[in-house]
């Protein structure tokens, strides 16, 4: 028994000897792990698996688990960039936006592009965005040139630290010769989607702690007035939710919204995938894997393509999204309420899907003659302009073809919940839409419901496609 219990004595005390030039050989060995990340390694990483997962295809299994274990590393890649104009400042924005540019062989609006969002900007909104723009040609001169008009037209914009000009050298980039030729692409095409690729990837990575939130736009974009305020009211709006992009466009890589936390995993996704497919696919899978099942786009869209010839090779783009509000302070500001339909609801198509923002609707099957789609605020309101639309451009006919708005006051309950006793007429429904201006002129109360009344059975089922309210309090509802 003596022996064992000297024995152990012994261990304890070579566990306590041993512990120190352990514990300094495992920090050497992650510093030294750290400056092989720094000098590099994270880059040629990156290449890697961009070599090995290009062999499979984008929805395996495997693709899946390396993403998650991607996942966990949020480092930004480690690239040198050149600063052709202007240097970050050190206090963060509310939003950066990014724009990637090359050289194209037919109209360039990169200059139009910028020039709009300064201009559709008010000085006060101007003090919370950063724009980033990156010139993504290998052709130096050109950007050298390039670099220089912009200087020339947006230099207080330059020293006020909202503008800023990089370029990513060559010699970072993954190979872009014998890619993979998905979806029947000519080579010349997946080489040039596949640069955009890693185009934007260096763009991401380089916004990363610029700001709270990170808007992408092309180079050959129109903004609406006043968008940073619209884009603000909305991610106040979803505060508490979860989202991984809110769209404002429903067009290409124009106009997604990013909280600049996630920035470093998309570059890195969009660079281990960068020869599968375009940018705007990958956008979807990207926002999959972090379980936003659904897109989630607001209108009207804040942004409008106006690019008439395409970076690639100048073909023709007429593309223009038909959401695209000019004026976004005219915006509604639908205030909280409870929404009521004994209208029959078809599968998930629910009342409070014609009230959002979002870019969905009310669908219920054909509606007799009394029945009623009711919205009762959670506080009486002052309301300015009502504009209701019924159906949809690929189902025309599932209108409203005979019906009434409403507005109300003086609420009581009832055994299917609130409603309220009085209500008077705003006028008709015509070819399935009303849109009324100066409500709060024509009614002396303040308003406590509004209400759609079916005023003839149809055999057409009814799509709310939207319900529009401006209040008299705007914003500071």
């Amino acid at each position: 028994m003596r022996l064992v219990l000297k024995y152990l004595d012994k261990m304890r005390c070579f566990r306590k000897r041993s512990t120190i030039p352990f514990l300094v050989a495992l920090i050497t060995f992650l510093l030294f792990i750290n400056l092989y990340i720094e000098d590099g390694f994270v880059l040629e990483e990156d290449k890697r698996q961009l070599r090995e997962t290009s062999m499979h295809p984008l929805n395996s299994e495997r693709y899946v688990h390396t993403f998650k274990d991607m996942t966990n590393f949020s480092g930004t890649i480690n690239v040198t960039y050149r600063y052709l104009a202007g240097t970050p400042l050190p206090r963060k924005k509310y939003l950066t936006i990014g724009l990637s540019s090359v050289k194209r062989k037919r109209g360039n609006y990169l200059l139009e592009t910028i020039k709009s969002i300064f201009d559709q900007s008010s000085y006060e909104e101007l003090k919370e965005i950063i724009v980033v723009v990156h010139l993504a040609d290998f052709d130096l001169a050109w950007c050298e040139s390039l670099v220089q008009e912009i200087s020339r037209k947006f230099g207080h914009h330059i020293i006020a630290g909202r503008l800023l000009v990089i370029h990513a050298p060559e010699e970072y980039y993954p190979s872009l010769d014998g890619l993979k030729r998905n979806y029947n692409d000519p080579e010349d095409r997946v080489r040039f989607r596949s640069k955009q690729n890693v185009d934007y990837a260096f763009l991401l990575n380089f916004c990363t702690n610029l700001s709270d939130f990170y808007m992408m736009l092309e180079d050959d974009v129109r903004c609406s007035r006043n968008f940073l305020t619209a884009l603000k009211k909305v991610v106040a709006s979803r505060e508490g939710s979860y989202w991984v992009m809110l769209e404002f466009s429903k067009l290409g890589y124009i106009g997604k919204l990013y909280h600049s936390r996630d920035l470093p995993r998309l570059a890195h996704f969009l660079l281990m995938f960068y020869q599968e497919m375009p940018c705007d696919w990958l956008l979807i899978h990207f926002r999959g894997l972090l379980a936003q099942k659904d897109a989630i786009r607001f209108k009207p869209s804040l942004f409008q393509h106006m690019g008439y010839y395409s970076s690639y090779k100048g073909a023709e783009n007429k593309l223009k999204d038909d959401d695209f509000e000019e004026d976004s302070l005219d915006i509604p500001d639908n205030p909280p309420a409870s929404l009521y339909t004994n209208i029959n609801v078809f599968e998930s198509y629910d009342a409070a899907k014609a009230y959002s923002s979002v870019d969905e609707y009310f669908w219920g099957k054909a509606p007799s003659t009394g029945d009623f789609y009711v919205i009762v605020f959670n506080k009486a309101t002052k309301i300015s302009k009502i504009k209701i639309i019924t159906g949809t451009d690929d189902r025309q006919n599932d209108i409203l073809h005979h019906g009434a708005l409403e507005v109300g006051e003086k609420l009581i309950g009832t055994k299917k919940g609130r409603q309220c006793s009085t209500y008077i007429t705003l006028g008709e429904f015509k070819n399935g839409n009303i849109e009324v201006h100066d409500v709060d002129h024509k009614i002396a109360f303040d308003i406590e419901c509004v209400r759609i009344v079916v005023t003839a059975s149809q055999k057409e089922w009814l799509i709310i496609r939207s319900i529009s309210l401006w209040t008299t309090q705007g914003a500071s509802q």
